[in-house]
């Protein structure tokens, strides 16, 4: 076997993500955040609120918790974001949130940064629906509003 195709590659992403929307890493209530931050897509119904602290330097997300619900491409969403931004510096999480903010208006055109995205890219099937988008990218907003509140106050 030499490889992967296309379609074996979109089941693994698939299996992926209903794997994070069932077991949700990071939810529940972070203790000492420095921010919270809540967004809501009324389109679908997605709802979330997500906290961060920060390191002691300012520098570096220390712990991400969220409260939310929604459809499993918001909670899967959410859930691999915490993987990829907990313990990160604030430069590389927003540098991943605009990545993925990149990857999901492609529509599913070019190769999203495996490397900086890591389990994220299984989200690029998600840019060939636009009512779906939102749903992914509801939590990485989230993200950016609350790194820049707890930025700000640090």
């Amino acid at each position: 076997m030499s490889g992967l195709s296309g379609s074996g590659l979109e089941g693994l992403y698939q299996q992926l993500i209903l794997e994070h929307s069932k077991a949700r890493h990071g939810e529940g209530v972070l203790d000492h955040a420095d921010a919270s931050h809540h967004e809501l897509n009324p389109s679908c119904g997605d709802e979330l609120t997500l906290q961060v602290r920060l390191a002691d330097d300012g520098e570096r997300i220390e712990a991400v918790a969220w409260q939310g619900d929604g459809c499993s491409i918001s909670m899967a969403s959410t859930s691999v974001l915490v993987d990829l931004v907990a313990g990160a510096s604030i430069e590389e999480s927003l540098a991943r949130a605009e990545a993925f903010r990149t990857m999901l208006r492609s529509k599913g055109a070019g190769e999203p940064d495996e490397e900086l995205l890591g389990d994220a890219v299984a989200f690029h099937g998600v840019s060939k629906y636009v009512m779906r988008v939102k749903c992914a990218m509801l939590p990485w907003v989230a993200l950016e509003a609350a790194v820049k509140q707890a930025a700000a106050a640090h």
